[in-house]
């Protein structure tokens, strides 16, 4: 499996453009080769250069993403990301990846990336990809993901987010997306430092700020609490 999937963004609003370009730089698998305006800037880049993953809008001038995709007669995988929900029978038509429908969040985002990337490399009959590894020292974890070994210290760990079969390991520098399952990650991490809030979130106990009815705030950023989790978390608090 290659080490970097090439990404072209082709939408013609410039805010979509620099949404979808902050969502690539933050998958380390990714690398972002161009930026298009429209169809005919996108099928240059094509000539030119190869493209694994290419994210899409539909409606666009003098050329949209479908009558695009229908001309390719090779073509990358396609995750259009529209703000029409109309088009998604012709686009599933096309045999695309997938359909994002704007305004779209990151996790929905990776949800649509590692589709992408299991089409660009399809597994063999009865082969899955093995989990990313991670190791445990008194102060920090290493997590080998994406051919990296990242080290994170506990006390830069703000929150790990469980999306489907992947988590982002949100600290206070950066995020890495790697393929565990947050139970397991569970069983790593020191109970001391860290708490689990919610089926898919595992918190920093010592940048928790407040708690209410429904949510803890770590580090500014508002985690959902499971009811199942509320009153470990507060027991807790409370004896902290």
């Amino acid at each position: 499996m290659k080490e970097k999937y090439n990404v072209m963004i082709v939408d013609d609003e410039y805010l979509a453009q620099k949404l979808l370009q902050d969502y690539v730089s933050k998958v380390d698998s990714l690398q972002l080769v161009a930026t298009c305006s429209n169809a005919f800037e996108a099928m240059n880049v094509l000539k030119e250069d190869v493209v694994d993953i290419m994210l899409l809008d539909i409606q666009m001038p003098d050329l949209t993403g479908l009558e695009l995709v229908k001309s390719l007669e090779k073509k990358p995988a396609v995750i259009f990301t529209t703000a029409y929900s109309e088009y998604a029978v012709d686009a599933f038509n096309l045999a695309v990846t997938d359909y994002l429908l704007k305004p779209f969040d990151f996790p929905r985002f990776i949800q649509a990336i590692n589709k992408a990337i299991g089409n660009v490399h399809p597994k063999a009959e009865g082969q899955t990809r093995k989990a990313d590894t991670v190791s445990r020292s008194s102060d920090f974890i290493t997590v080998k993901a994406d051919y990296k070994l990242y080290k994170i210290n506990y006390d830069d760990l703000l929150f790990i987010e469980g999306q489907h079969e992947y988590v982002t390991f949100h600290t206070t520098q950066r995020r890495i997306t790697a393929l565990f399952a947050l139970k397991d990650l569970e069983e790593v991490l020191p109970e001391d430092k860290f708490v689990r809030v919610h089926k898919s979130y595992i918190v920093s106990f010592k940048h928790i700020q407040d708690l209410d009815k429904s949510d803890v705030t770590v580090a500014g950023n508002k985690i959902p609490v499971g009811s199942s989790f509320r009153d470990v978390l507060l027991a807790r608090l409370q004896q902290a």
